[in-house]
């Protein structure tokens, strides 16, 4: 399956894993750009070693292209990992969450594809205008942290908005249908991530894959309590969306009461993070999570997309326009 994103990032199938932080590390990764798609490692705040650790350990796995996604205010904290990410030559590197102006061209002088994910129109147009050589759309059906605007929309506006640079839709795609739907609607590839925390290689507690498997698509909820439990001071147009649980029930709705209960609460969801107690820990998830019946390893779940993708281009698309 050939579009602008494969030849761009000399990968088999238009998919790009979700630098998903903590989940998305070197096995993950690998395995996905194994697979023929592009695996990206997910980093924060663990350091310039960490980074090297697990990109040398994606290399040892796979020869296939591969990425590293930061969420932006953790270089705008320390510009050192950006340039820690540049110097370990990944074929991409991806942004979210800031100003696209800071840091693209860097990347670009030395060589790199950058993927810019905009939760907007107006974000999209900065980032293609800075130089970026795709544009992540995420719509609010994503899991994690996101915008307010649904897919549907936001992807052939971005697509009308940025031309000719390519664009990747993201948010609320878990099968080939939704692989399918985004093509059509303009984008060049998709951007997934939920579908990929119920896998095998990710690092994710087998409670939160399980609990992902579980969960319909309407189980979702936009929060920022977590973001207020754990001290991040993240915008309100950014919320988190995550599978509802007892913790979010009882405090969403209520954070300047959680704001006063917080270290104390921030302990509670640790421990219940490393206990994989899913009704107090968050566990972000998109409103695909419907969509997924069980765990499976990467490169399966890869296959499986694109087989699924590939017959319904073939024979949906006949069958709606074949004479009556």
């Amino acid at each position: 399956m050939q579009t602008r994103i494969t030849d761009l990032l000399g990968i088999t199938y238009p998919l790009v894993l979700a630098p998903m932080t903590g989940t998305a590390t070197a096995p993950l990764a690998a395995a996905v750009s194994a697979a023929g798609a592009l695996g990206m490692i997910g980093t924060m705040a663990q350091g310039r070693e960490w980074l090297a650790t697990e990109a040398a350990a994606v290399r040892r796995a796979t020869d296939k292209p591969f990425g590293i996604g930061f969420i932006q205010w953790v270089i705008d904290r320390d510009p050192s990992m950006w340039d820690a990410a540049l110097e370990l030559r990944p074929h991409a590197v991806s942004l979210s969450f800031g100003a696209p102006e800071r840091y693209i061209e860097k990347a670009k002088m030395a060589g790199i594809h950058v993927i810019y994910q905009a939760q907007s129109v107006e974000l999209a147009r900065r980032a293609a205008a800075a130089g970026a050589d795709a544009i992540a759309a995420q719509g609010t059906d994503a899991g994690g942290h996101t915008g307010l605007i649904g897919t549907l929309p936001l992807i052939p506006a971005v697509v009308d908005a940025v031309q000719p640079v390519p664009v990747i839709a993201a948010g609320g795609i878990g099968d080939g249908r939704g692989i399918a739907a985004a093509l059509m609607l303009g984008a060049e590839g998709v951007w997934m991530g939920t579908r990929f925390v119920a896998s095998l290689e990710a690092q994710a507690h087998a409670n939160v894959k399980q609990r992902i498997v579980e969960a319909s698509a309407g189980d979702t909820v936009l929060t920022h309590v977590y973001d207020v439990v754990q001290g991040f001071d993240w915008p309100a147009q950014f919320p988190g969306r995550a599978i509802r649980n007892r913790f979010t029930e009882r405090w969403h709705g209520h954070e300047q009461e959680l704001q006063s209960a917080r270290d104390y609460e921030r302990g509670i969801v640790s421990a219940a993070a490393s206990a994989g107690d899913t009704e107090t820990a968050a566990v972000y998830a998109g409103e695909a999570s419907g969509l997924i019946a069980e765990v499976l390893p990467a490169a399966e779940i890869v296959r499986n997309l694109f087989d699924e993708t590939e017959a319904i281009l073939r024979h949906r698309t006949s069958a709606l326009l074949s004479p009556r």
